[in-house]
């Protein structure tokens, strides 16, 4: 029996993947089954088997494939692209929709949260090598807005439809270039 190649098979694994994302995307986790899944891969219960024992684990694999779609640069222009960016994913692949079904599953699932927290860590790093030099000092604080911001904005689209990313993009570059010069104090008085 010929051996099948690991492309052949890494192929198979991101057929199964794509087809779950669809799904989920357009019908949800919750409406979502196995047979589905099945259905919507073209592919055969064994085949579907052979790669994932459960539909949590195509969950998991649908998610660690998230986007790396971050802007090169903290200006204008880059944080606008980006935001368009979002919105046609939304619009063409409904990728907003799939991210709040994530984000929602992952507030019941330990294995599915700490794969979002990692790539929300990922995403706020990433963001605080772009903070200009100006800023430094607040890298976090504006990668933690700045992503937080970003996240409210795909919500904004999966619940709300198509959002004109300006006002977005308005917050975020108020974000990125505020000298930070006021003290936040947080209260604990109640």
């Amino acid at each position: 029996m010929p051996r099948v190649s690991q492309a052949h098979l890494d192929s198979r694994r991101q057929q199964i993947v794509d087809a779950a994302r669809a799904r989920f995307a357009s019908h949800g986790f919750a409406h979502t089954s196995m047979a589905d899944i099945v259905a919507e891969s073209g592919l055969s219960n064994g085949a579907i088997y052979r790669y994932f024992t459960s539909k949590d684990e195509i969950v998991v694999a649908v998610c660690e494939q998230g986007t790396d779609a971050l802007p090169r640069a903290l200006s204008a222009e880059a944080v606008g692209g980006f935001l368009e960016y979002v919105r046609t994913q939304a619009r063409d692949t409904h990728h907003a929709r799939l991210v709040a079904q994530i984000y929602a599953e992952a507030a019941v699932s330990p294995l599915l949260a700490a794969v979002v927290q990692r790539q929300l860590s990922a995403m706020r790093a990433a963001i605080a090598e772009l903070v200009p030099d100006r800023q430094r000092p607040r890298a976090g604080q504006i990668a933690e807005a700045f992503v937080a911001l970003c996240v409210s904005y795909s919500l904004q689209l999966a619940v709300r439809g198509d959002v004109d990313p300006a006002p977005y993009a308005a917050g975020l570059m108020a974000i990125i270039n505020d000298p930070g010069d006021h003290e936040v104090i947080a209260s604990t008085r109640r």
